[in-house]
């Protein structure tokens, strides 16, 4: 009969880093494509007023920003320095807002298109005046919910 032997001087066998760079670019690339970067520069003044009754919402991918203020300093030249609205990374008057409304319902899902909130981002030096122009177009376009942005005051 045959003497096993059990040899007590093996050692286990280093781990093989050969697929470690492989698995950090997997982990970079899978990182690269989802993050999303902030998609709108903003190019008007958006000192948003403060509010302490304030709720969060819920669906981002559901809300379409309108920014309104003044025109920052380096579009000051070309726009002057009444407040105006911009519509994604452009300038644009009240008659483009419900073409604006439109291509937004357009670019999202069927079943979400009528629960798109507009959120109005509006610096606290701007008259209530193109507000309530920028409320009429909406309710032109029958976009009828709105947000009105702010900050959290502080307690």
């Amino acid at each position: 009969m045959a003497k096993f032997k059990k040899d007590g001087k093996r050692e286990t066998p280093a781990i093989s880093t050969a697929s470690l760079p492989d698995i950090v670019f997997m982990l970079l690339f899978f990182f690269m494509v989802s993050t999303t970067m902030r998609e709108v520069a903003l190019m008007v003044a958006n000192a948003m007023p403060q509010a302490s009754e304030t709720v969060k919402l819920e669906k981002k991918s559901l809300v379409s920003n309108i920014y309104v203020g003044k025109p920052n300093p380096q579009y000051q030249g070309a726009y002057g320095t009444e407040p105006r609205i911009q519509l994604n990374d452009r300038f644009a008057t009240l008659e483009e807002l419900s073409a604006f409304v439109a291509s937004e319902r357009e670019s999202r899902k069927e079943e979400d298109r009528n629960s798109i909130t507009n959120n109005l981002k509006v610096d606290r030096n701007v008259t209530m005046g193109i507000v309530t122009d920028i409320k009429q177009e909406l309710r032109k376009a029958n976009s009828l919910r709105v947000n009105y942005g702010s900050t959290k005051k502080p307690h």
